[in-house]
C-alpha cells in the first residue's frame, strides 16, 4: 500500500513503535498517516501483540517548519475498529446488584448519596424525638433517608413481590392492612407499609403493602361443621 508521507518520518516513526513494542515482530505493515494539525502526524502500524488483535501502534511526530526534521511526540497503542476492548468501567456503587452482598462483605456509601440527608434534617415523625431535640442530645443517626430515598424504597417496595399487583395479592380474600398480623412501619410510610408476623404466611417478616394480601389473613376463619 502506497501512503503518502508528507513528513518524510515514516522510517523514524517505524523504529520508535519497534523500540516501544522490544520487539520488532511486534509493529506490522503502516496502516495510516494521520495529519492531525499542520506540524503533527500520527503513524498508524499494525500490533502483532499476542493478546492485541487489531490494535495499532501510533506514533506521533511534529515538524517545526519544512525544512527542520521531524521529532518523536509519543508512541502509544491504541485499540482499532476491530479490536476487542474491555468494557467501560462502572463505578463498584453502580454494579452492586440485590443478593451481591454476603456474609463479612462491606459496601460503604458514598458521602454524597442522593438517598440520605444528614439526621437532624429528618422528616417530623420520623423519630420519637423532634429533629431538633434529638440533634441537641446527640441521640440521632448520622444520617437518615432523604425523599428520593423513600420515594425510590415506596416505589421498589409497592411494585414488587410484596405489593398489590402479584397473583398472590390478587388472589388473597382480603388486603394486608385488615389483618391481624399486620404491624404497621413507623414513620411517614406507615400509611402505605407494615411488617407481616404471620408464621404461616410466605411473607412473614417481610414489609408488605397494606394491600398486599395473601391466604393467610388473619380472618379467614374455619366455618364449623
Amino acid at each position: 500500500m502506497n501512503i503518502a508521507d508528507p513528513f518524510d518520518a515514516l522510517a523514524l516513526a517505524r523504529e520508535a513503535a519497534i523500540a516501544d513494542a522490544s520487539n520488532g515482530d511486534f509493529v506490522g505493515e503502516l496502516v495510516s498517516i494521520e495529519i492531525e494539525e499542520e506540524r503533527i502526524a500520527t503513524y498508524l502500524f499494525e500490533a502483532g501483540l499476542p493478546g492485541y488483535g487489531g490494535w495499532r501502534w501510533a506514533v506521533t511526530v511534529a515538524k517545526l517548519d519544512d525544512e527542520s526534521p521531524a521529532t518523536l511526540c509519543d508512541v502509544v497503542l491504541l485499540p482499532g475498529p476491530t479490536s476487542l476492548i474491555a468494557p467501560e468501567w462502572v463505578p463498584y456503587k453502580d454494579r452492586i446488584l440485590p443478593g451481591d452482598v454476603g456474609v463479612g462483605d462491606i459496601v460503604p456509601t458514598s458521602a454524597d448519596d442522593e438517598r440520605l440527608v444528614p439526621g437532624f434534617l429528618a422528616l417530623p415523625g420520623e423519630e420519637e424525638l423532634e429533629a431538633v431535640q434529638l440533634w441537641e442530645l446527640g441521640l440521632t443517626r448520622a444520617r437518615t433517608l432523604s425523599i428520593i430515598g423513600r420515594d425510590q424504597a415506596s416505589k421498589r417496595w409497592y411494585e414488587g413481590d410484596r405489593g398489590p399487583n402479584t397473583p398472590l395479592a390478587q388472589l388473597a380474600p382480603a388486603p394486608c392492612a385488615s389483618c391481624g398480623f399486620f404491624i404497621p412501619i413507623a414513620g411517614s410510610l406507615r400509611s402505605a407499609f407494615g411488617v407481616c408476623s404471620n408464621a404461616i404466611s410466605p411473607e412473614d417478616a417481610r414489609v408488605v403493602s397494606v394491600d398486599h394480601g395473601c391466604g393467610a389473613h388473619s380472618e379467614v376463619l374455619v366455618v364449623p361443621e
